[in-house]
């Protein structure tokens, strides 16, 4: 007669499921979904169309964009009168706006040649180590006390730079000498900056002039606007002038109400603007706009909107305009006839700033000579737009640096050191989704972890569950 082993009963009932059960438990990608204090907010569309068209005419270089956005979003970092204080809606935070208080943007990178990198993988180069609103940014508090960033330029956080301003990729406090960095600049090793902002810049007509070294830094003079705070008594330095508007503030109601009127008053300039009167009686849901709009002076102030630049029908139209060659060399990259230029653009809607915005592949343009945009000849000083539009595919670039992408944690490294550009190998969807994918990195890979070992339970269990079927008997137990 077999003898019968009863060591195998109890390691196949309670084994055996218990492994399978934490396998079970372990298995998923470990996406949770959007973490604010981690800085993760995933928007709901990971791509989005932008058309794009550009002319010249010998002594201005005209560029025109066109997005589709639900609504205009324009107002910006506004006050509201509650209760006896100024509240501050609308500074830079995880994911849209709540109250819709930020304002729509979009921003133009521009090369002549002078970062080499730019031209194959675009804005990629300039995200560096640590950037700010990352989920392991860099503290205020280390950025403060940098020699360069904080104690030199002021700066508590770490913004967009470029790769040769630091002698280690993985670390952003790896500043080069001031003199070397002076040299670069000199050599053209910095990209142009046009950044058009639906609030603080678009109803006086203007754009922001700015350039991107060893951070984003601003060009010489006055941009085109300022802080309207008082920070002793804690309430706005300035107002809306009664006598030239019929009114003191605006009324939160119609800031939130998603309707613009840009023919109306939605803005505090130096044209409408009088001292803030601590005296008047103001009531709950009064709002002062925080920014104070200004002409803005000197290079910073180079770039103006062609005509108006309004949302209508679901989408922005903004045209901009600067001279081709603005004798700034140390702020501006020159356009000159039969020239190639490398561009990458931007655009922020839905209420959302900083990094949770969409960016595109780098793309050529060319004046009089083949490029992906070949910019139109004109005579005079106001475009046809008779040319066909250059329709491009934005993505959300989600935690992706150049960092990460120049080491041996991505595949394609070998890629980037061989100057093999990214836009022939990978669709703006696939970056998106890799973009997704970094900003649950941790939680992915912890869950992995947790699947392997959760397998290896199994596989454990499954071998001591069998493992006394295969032990050898003696004769005498055989029949």
């Amino acid at each position: 007669m077999a003898r019968h082993d009863k060591g195998a009963g109890p390691w196949l009932v309670l084994g055996l499921p218990i492994a399978l059960g934490l396998a079970w438990i372990t298995q998923g990608t470990g996406v949770v979904g959007n973490d604010h204090e981690r800085n993760i907010h995933i928007p709901d569309e990971l791509t989005m169309p932008l058309q794009v068209q550009a002319a010249y005419n010998g002594e201005q270089i005209f560029f025109r964009y066109r997005w589709p956005a639900e609504r205009a979003h324009v107002y910006h970092d506004m006050l509201r009168f509650e209760d006896g204080e100024w509240i501050r809606h609308g500074n830079s935070r995880a994911g849209p706006d709540p109250d819709g208080t930020y304002e729509d943007r979009v921003a133009m990178l521009v090369d002549d040649g002078g970062v080499p990198d730019f031209g194959r993988y675009g804005g990629y180069v300039t995200v560096g180590d640590r950037m700010r609103f990352f989920s392991d940014s860099a503290s205020p508090a280390d950025v403060t006390a940098h020699p360069h960033l904080g104690e030199r330029l002021g700066h508590s956080d770490v913004r967009k730079y470029l790769p040769g301003t630091r002698t280690d990729q993985h670390d952003w406090r790896s500043v080069v000498d001031a003199d070397v960095l002076a040299t670069q600049r000199e050599a053209g090793y910095f990209l142009d900056l046009w950044h058009w902002r639906a609030g603080r810049s678009n109803p006086i007509g203007a754009s922001d002039d700015q350039w991107i070294g060893e951070y984003r830094n601003s060009d010489a003079g006055s941009g085109p606007y300022t802080t309207n705070w008082d920070a002793d008594n804690n309430r706005p330095l300035w107002m809306l002038d009664p006598e030239q508007t019929g009114q003191r503030a605006l009324r939160w109601e119609d800031v939130t109400s998603g309707q613009v009127d840009f023919d109306g008053l939605y803005y505090l300039s130096e044209a409408n603007r009088t001292d803030f009167d601590p005296d008047h009686d103001w009531q709950n849901g009064d709002v002062i706009p925080r920014r104070l709009l200004r002409d803005p002076a000197g290079s910073r102030g180079d770039i103006a909107v062609h005509g108006q630049a309004r949302w209508e029908d679901g989408h922005w139209d903004v045209t901009l305009v600067r001279d081709m060659d603005t004798r700034s060399p140390l702020d501006d990259k020159a356009f000159r006839d039969q020239g190639v230029y490398d561009i990458a653009i931007a655009v922020y809607r839905n209420a959302t700033g900083s990094r949770w915005h969409y960016v595109s592949h780098p793309h050529s343009l060319g004046l009089g000579r083949h490029a992906d945009i070949q910019a139109q000849r004109i005579d005079g000083d106001a475009p046809d737009w008779s040319d066909d539009w250059l329709e491009m595919t934005l993505f959300y670039p989600g935690q992706v640096d150049w960092p990460l992408l120049v080491s041996r944690a991505h595949a394609g490294a070998e890629d980037i050191a061989a100057g093999t550009p990214v836009r022939p190998r990978h669709s703006e969807k696939q970056l998106a989704l890799y973009g997704v994918e970094r900003e649950f990195n941790d939680a992915i890979t912890s869950r992995w972890w947790m699947t392997l070992a959760a397998g290896l339970i199994a596989m454990l269990g499954v071998t001591l569950a069998l493992l006394p079927a295969f032990r050898p008997t003696r004769r005498g137990d055989r029949s």
